[in-house]
């Protein structure tokens, strides 16, 4: 399986929860931190055209937000 990629920053409870989220299914992912990590800031914008967090990588799929629903379709989508 593809791996799943959270851009994030530390302060944001959105963040938070679809971190826990993932955890809660089991889905193993990448924490970036783009308060931190300007590389991976640069990335996060290049792929969303988004400066908001989360944004979520789930192989070519790239969700801005908390969204379950989206979480779980891109996820059928990798197998």
């Amino acid at each position: 399986m593809k791996q799943v990629i959270i851009y994030t920053t530390p302060t944001c409870p959105w963040c938070k929860k679809s971190k826990e989220w993932f955890k809660e299914n089991k889905v193993s992912f990448k924490e970036v931190d783009v308060t931190s990590d300007d590389k991976g800031k640069e990335e996060m914008i290049e792929k969303s055209g988004q400066m908001g967090v989360p944004v979520i990588e789930i192989g070519k799929e790239i969700i801005v937000g908390f969204n379950p629903e989206a979480f779980e379709e891109a996820l059928k989508k990798l197998k």
